[in-house]
């Protein structure tokens, strides 16, 4: 109990020490009455959105006794969370290995052991799952499983999650309640606790979810009996999977937009420009589905706020995705919706789906 209670206050305390992500406006002149918001979760000591569901879950494990003062946490990753669990470990001195597809960016790799965590990888990134047990049993560990309990761990009325800070900052603003607020899915514990919260307050707002083309979950949206592909072939980390997560709520979401890779690497460069700071992979996710919402407000005449997140820093993908030759040498064609945004931000021209 003593230890228990300890970690619990050394988690609380850092988050006591940490201010709200901040919301950024971003106005749309060439389109009146319509206004951008993101909100950076970028800003999180750990820099990224994940940083708020590490806490939790290390939280719920703890508050359910499955970590002690001795446990080895494991999780299965695309990097961002596994950064922010490797601090959190860190922070209350326990082991953390992070299993992880090896294609995951080297930036992530060196930010887990920059925090004393160790990196697993494989091959096939469907294998991650079985992996991770399998180091949690050969280390007497925990593995700790963001894909099923992001959505539970997280207390989805209110306890300042995402939801209600967005809603917190937007109360003075011209449009209070947005039209949309558009997130991505990794394991869709975002996705669940904004839907959730929405209805739970009793709101207008709509949630979107903009989702990889390669990815699965926009497919079980349209046949829930879609339940696994063969391969995620995106390779927009940390969004998009291969399997429909037990965190995933489709009930909650109101609309999907499938995102081509190529679209959310040009949305990714044009964002970073109009704000003047480097975005990740997943923000130009967001953001081309973003420009898509909008253009059909303008199409309908329709006045309002839309609200996305800037997931994490573009630092993290230097030597791929902000890295021309990468770009080619995987051969991405992004030119032609680099052409589509400029003209969107710049010209007020309508994205077409």
């Amino acid at each position: 109990m003593e230890w228990r209670n300890r970690a619990i206050a050394i988690i609380e305390a850092d988050f006591n020490r940490s201010a709200d992500t901040h919301l950024i406006r971003l106005d749309l002149p060439k389109f009146n009455g319509i206004t951008l918001y993101l909100k950076d979760e970028s800003s999180h000591p750990t820099g990224s959105l994940k940083h708020r569901l590490a806490r939790s879950l290390f939280l719920f494990a703890i508050c359910n006794g499955k970590v002690g003062p001795k446990t080895t946490i494991v999780e299965a990753s695309s990097g961002s969370t596994a950064v922010s669990e490797a601090y959190f470990a860190r922070m209350i001195n326990l082991p953390f290995i992070a299993v992880m597809p090896r294609s995951t960016s080297p930036e992530k790799i060196a930010a887990i052991e920059f925090y004393g965590g160790k990196s697993h990888l494989v091959d096939d990134p469907k294998t991650v799952y079985d992996a991770a047990r399998q180091v949690a049993e050969d280390t007497n560990g925990y593995y700790i499983d963001q894909f099923t309990y992001a959505e539970r761990a997280t207390d989805w009325r209110g306890n300042n999650n995402i939801a209600e800070s967005i809603f917190s900052q937007m109360a003075r603003e011209e449009y209070p309640n947005p039209k949309w607020i558009v997130t991505g899915a990794g394991t869709g514990g975002t996705s669940a606790t904004l839907g959730r919260y929405i209805r739970y307050r009793q709101l207008d707002t709509r949630l979107c979810v903009a989702d990889p083309e390669g990815s699965i979950f926009h497919q079980h949206f349209v046949d829930r009996s879609i339940m696994e592909i063969d391969t995620c072939t995106s390779m927009i980390e940390g969004i998009g999977r291969p399997r429909v997560e037990p965190s995933f709520i489709p009930d909650v979401v109101d609309c999907m937009v499938t995102v081509p890779d190529a679209a959310s690497l040009a949305a990714q460069r044009v964002i970073s420009d109009v704000l003047g700071r480097s975005c990740g992979g997943s923000t130009g996710t967001n953001i081309w589905a973003c420009a898509l919402l909008i253009s059909e407000m303008v199409k309908r005449g329709e006045s309002g706020s839309i609200v996305t997140l800037l997931c994490d820093h573009g630092d993290r993908y230097r030597s791929t995705y902000l890295n021309d030759e990468w770009i080619k040498s995987n051969g991405f064609d992004i030119a032609p919706y680099l052409a589509q945004l400029r003209g969107f931000f710049n010209e007020g021209k309508l994205i077409v789906s």
